[in-house]
């Protein structure tokens, strides 16, 4: 799991963006591309005009159109994700984002990776523990033929014995990789731990075992059941009109179901007060340290996403860097994250050091929870926190991949078509006072649960 989570939008996905681009964008592609950075995007972040489009079939989707550059770039997600899998087939939607590319209609694996690569195409799936994702990037002129790709993809996936087995076997070595990685130890643990007995407490890429009995029809069934037109999202960034791309998003998913067969899954509380300690035999240890935080719907998310870039979400300016770091130099990279759910809601704290330094560092995390509730920030470093992620918000729409990303998660939050011209009014108006009732609300008088991997159990 990446505890390096992505924001307010955040998308808690595996971390491992699975993509076709085996066969990357050629040269004179990536080329556009980096025009569309250095001019097309940067204008778009300070006033992206979002329409919201229906199509004929009730399809609806968020376009922001832009021909400086002949590219388009299609994200879309639907509800379900890793959170969806039967019981004892965990890994199952993990398989699925590995699959859906290899074959489809009547292209097998190597006929359906050339003709994306004749396109000039990339086509990827992702699987999060509460979504499962999509994505697109194509030049316009091959539109249609990018699309019908995509549809394939999508409705007629093959599922293939040969490439099930194939990815299957990668899967298993990267579970087996990761038994000797300490970190994916822990977040491992740490799931197991806070969320037993419930969907997010399993191993999202599954286990050895439960991986290597994945079948085609346990693929068919999920993709069956978790694509569907009624929990979709779609954001469509460049080279495209309204008019044109409606037809092209009906050929895509209109011939889906119209609802989804989605198993409930009940909101859970991550447990707190609980310590666990893994021995294994490296140098570091890693350390999670953690505490309930706040769904991304909560009317105090705001003022809790300021205090926590404050704790540790400020790379170079947190309180945890500086202490963890720059006055101690007991690890290269120390933070904190609120990781936002569905169902629940984390705050995060992680790092690695050295093993004979682990309790020192644990004590000084801990000292900086303890802090954050009791004194809280002061007002320079909230007008420092403020003035940093309303400045840097323009950095999360400088490439129309990162606009599609952006608008996708806005919807999957439900946080409106206007969420881009209010966030850093929203940010501005929070108070020092807001953020410190936060800070009590998350901190104070609580006990966070401990995760340590390494030497000893240190």
């Amino acid at each position: 799991m990446n505890f390096l989570a992505r924001f307010e939008t955040e998308r808690p996905g595996s971390g491992q963006r699975r993509s076709s681009g085996k066969h990357p964008f050629k040269s004179a592609v990536a080329g556009l591309a980096g025009l569309a950075l250095a001019g097309l995007w940067p204008g778009l972040a300070q006033a992206t005009e979002i329409q919201e489009i229906t199509t004929d079939a009730g399809i609806t989707a968020w376009l922001v159109e832009d021909h400086t550059v002949p590219l388009i770039a299609v994200e879309f997600a639907f509800k379900g994700g890793s959170s969806q899998n039967p019981d004892g087939k965990e890994g199952l939607s993990n398989l699925l984002s590995a699959t859906l590319d290899e074959g489809a209609g009547d292209l097998n694996a190597r006929a359906f990776q050339g003709r994306l690569e004749d396109l000039v195409m990339r086509l990827s799936f992702e699987d999060g523990r509460d979504d499962f994702y999509g994505s697109m990037r194509t030049i316009s002129l091959n539109a249609d033929d990018a699309f019908e790709m995509l549809r394939l993809a999508v409705s007629e996936p093959r599922f293939d014995t040969e490439a099930v087995e194939r990815m299957k076997t990668q899967l298993i070595a990267n579970i087996r990789r990761e038994k000797n990685d300490p970190d994916a130890i822990a977040g491992r643990v740490w799931s197991q731990t806070v969320y037993p007995d419930h969907p997010y407490g399993k191993p999202s890429d599954g286990t050895e075992e439960t991986v290597a009995k994945l079948t085609p029809e346990d693929l068919r069934a999920l993709q069956q059941r978790m694509f569907a037109r009624d929990n979709l999202k779609i954001a469509v960034v460049g080279a495209i009109d309204a008019e044109t791309l409606k037809p092209l998003l009906d050929h895509v998913f209109a011939s889906l179901p119209e609802k989804a067969d989605l198993k409930e899954i009940p909101d859970v509380q991550p447990k707190t007060g609980m310590t666990e300690t893994v021995e294994l035999n490296v140098p570091q240890t890693s350390i999670r340290v953690g505490l309930p935080g706040l769904k991304r719907s909560d009317p105090d998310f705001i003022p809790a996403f300021i205090m926590n870039h404050i704790l540790g979400g400020g790379t170079f300016s947190s309180w945890l860097y500086d202490e963890v770091r720059e006055k101690r130099g007991l690890a290269y990279s120390v933070g904190s994250y609120l990781i936002s759910r569905d169902h629940s809601g984390m705050l995060m704290a992680a790092t690695g050091t050295r093993a004979e330094k682990a309790a020192e560092t644990l004590s000084i995390i801990e000292e900086q929870f303890r802090r954050m509730a009791d004194e809280g920030p002061t007002p320079d470093e909230l007008q420092k926190a403020k003035d940093y992620l309303t400045g840097s918000y323009a950095l999360r729409f400088d490439s129309s991949s990162k606009i599609a990303n952006q608008l996708v998660g806005i919807q999957i939050e439900d946080l409106g078509i206007d969420y881009i011209k209010n966030r850093n009014q929203m940010i501005e108006e929070v108070t020092l006072d807001q953020v410190k009732a936060v800070a009590r609300r998350l901190l104070a008088g609580k006990t966070p649960t401990i995760i340590t991997v390494g030497p000893n159990g240190a």
